[in-house]
């Protein structure tokens, strides 16, 4: 790859026969630097698109359940009528991030999930998505019902 061939003349008026010919000693680089140059070009354009916004499941999908954990996950359900729940007890807006920065300083986990009914405006969501991230909560999972649309035709 690189290697090639000279004619050599050794000065003194002595000639090598014609037809030999010494071998260049030197490697050509300059296809290696090339092939690592587009390589370093390829991944420092893919590496950004390897990284992974927030995960959104929403009501209905074709998603799976998630395996349950050694602690009892936390979980946070908005109702149709306004109410707000930690586990199963009511909590008034106001009340929410004092509580949940009580709980996060008591929890091994910063796991929490979100269990919102599908008539709920997304803003209210993403408020109590915010809610759970400044009470120390940021590794927020929605919760969905199974054998929902499957977004690949089939029906479910």
């Amino acid at each position: 790859m690189g290697a090639g061939v000279t004619q050599k003349s050794n000065g003194g008026g002595r000639r090598r026969r014609r037809g030999k010919a010494a071998a260049m000693a030197e490697i050509n680089v300059t296809p290696f630097v090339d092939v690592m140059l587009v390589l370093l070009i390829i991944f420092m354009v893919a590496a950004p698109l390897l990284t992974v916004g927030v995960p959104v499941e929403l009501p209905k999908t074709a998603a799976s359940a998630l395996p349950t954990e050694q602690e009892e996950p936390l979980t946070i359900t908005l109702t149709a009528d306004g109410r707000t729940l930690i586990q199963n007890t009511d909590v008034a807006v106001e009340e929410l991030i004092p509580r949940l920065t009580a709980i996060a300083a008591e929890r091994t986990s910063n796991k929490v999930f979100l269990r919102a009914d599908g008539a709920i405006p997304y803003a209210r969501v993403a408020q109590v998505m915010g809610a759970l991230n400044a009470g120390g909560f940021n590794n927020i999972g929605l919760v969905t019902d199974t054998d929902g649309p499957s977004m690949n035709g089939n029906g479910g």
